[in-house]
């Protein structure tokens, strides 16, 4: 099996790849790794004794990457590829089909997206056409994602597969380092967190704007926010004018997720879109009250005051809205952290995740 990724940064599609070539039946499959980029995620494949291979580039469709590519599949003897993510499939797509080799392509979430320019949106949504007609497998992680598939490619088919969770780590019944200690926040204070990627997608300078509002009229908040990205320059700068009270910490990215999600209150994630945020998963398996944006998988998981708060995209008002409803309201909190626990203990489970995949393995290898 080559498993595919666009970067070795820490993200969702990754936390999937790393989930689920650690759970592989390594007796039937021997997963081999391909990123695009360098990163953690290259560093902890290796830790697990996972073969992987780095070939750079962070375009999608870069022509001059793809005689590497094929390159590499001859000479791992390649059975199956299985792409994970737009860029990704984009850039190993050509090289399987000219090897007759099967492709396996899981939408972490579309490129294609509402608030984009229309000239970009279509080129995507031709782009994803092409990606997923010459596949012979598509998974969506969510059943949301299938039905934007549907509404905007053509013939488009797949097979839903949610993302799983490995709960022997994520488990609020274990012990965790003291992460408030280490960075010195209050045990008594009211911990919001944010772990993203710092991208438009993610929204973290329309976090940072409705923490601030929030946090006037909940004194005893702090927002823990750590990851890196494209905007997290910009973050630290508006941090830096907004922030007098010292009220918001920034750190790079950690491995310890299980750890911070151990430490706080609250999870937020008020992404303009999401396949379904492994994130998100993680979060409400370690039974944290969740602020989530009302975007694609997301409603899926979450019922609004029930097992979470739902937010409109990009709303800076229902954000600081929801922020103070679960900072005031204790009990309220606290029933949302325990029914999020349970949902995913039910529905979210990294074993039968990967065996549904394993059956797809199976069924094309056994077809070849």
């Amino acid at each position: 099996m080559l498993e595919c990724i666009r970067q070795g940064q820490i993200g969702g599609g990754e936390s999937h790849l790393l989930s689920l070539v650690e759970h592989l039946d390594k007796t039937a499959f021997e997963p081999v790794v391909l990123s695009f980029t360098e990163g953690p995620m290259v560093d902890r494949l290796q830790q697990l004794g996972i073969k992987v291979h780095v070939i750079y580039t962070e375009k999608p469709f870069d022509v001059t990457k793809w005689g590497s590519v094929k390159r590499l599949m001859k000479q791992e003897q390649i059975d199956i590829v299985h792409a994970h993510g737009t860029r990704a499939n984009s850039n190993v797509l050509w090289a399987a089909r000219s090897l007759k080799i099967p492709v396996i392509y899981t939408i972490h979430g579309w490129s294609f997206h509402q608030d984009q320019p229309a000239v970009i949106r279509n080129l995507r949504i031709y782009g994803e056409r092409y990606l997923t007609q010459n596949s012979h497998v598509n998974i969506s992680v969510s059943d949301s994602n299938k039905q934007s598939g549907r509404r905007y490619l053509r013939n488009f088919e797949s097979v839903v597969i949610n993302n799983g969770i490995d709960q022997r780590k994520f488990s609020p019944g274990k012990s965790f380092k003291n992460i408030r200690k280490e960075l010195g926040i209050a045990e008594d204070t009211l911990l919001v967190l944010f772990i993203a990627r710092f991208t438009r997608q993610k929204q973290p300078l329309t976090l940072i704007k409705a923490f601030l509002q929030a946090v006037a009229a909940v004194p005893n908040m702090h927002l823990l926010m750590v990851g890196d990205g494209d905007e997290k320059e910009a973050a630290l700068e508006l941090v830096k004018e907004l922030d007098t009270n010292n009220k918001i910490s920034c750190t790079p990215f950690r491995q310890d997720v299980p750890d911070l999600l151990a430490a706080a209150d609250i999870f937020v994630l008020p992404s303009l879109w999401e396949g379904l945020s492994i994130g998100l998963l993680e979060a409400m398996a370690m039974g944290k009250a969740i602020i989530a944006s009302d975007v694609d998988g997301t409603k899926e998981v979450i019922q609004d005051q029930q097992n979470g708060v739902l937010v409109s995209p990009g709303n800076i008002e229902a954000l600081t809205d929801a922020l103070v409803l679960l900072g005031k309201n204790d009990v309220l909190r606290q029933e949302v952290q325990q029914k999020a626990l349970e949902m995913v203990q039910e529905n979210f489970n990294v074993a039968n995740m990967t065996t549904q995949i394993e059956n797809i393995y199976k069924s094309i290898f056994h077809g070849i």
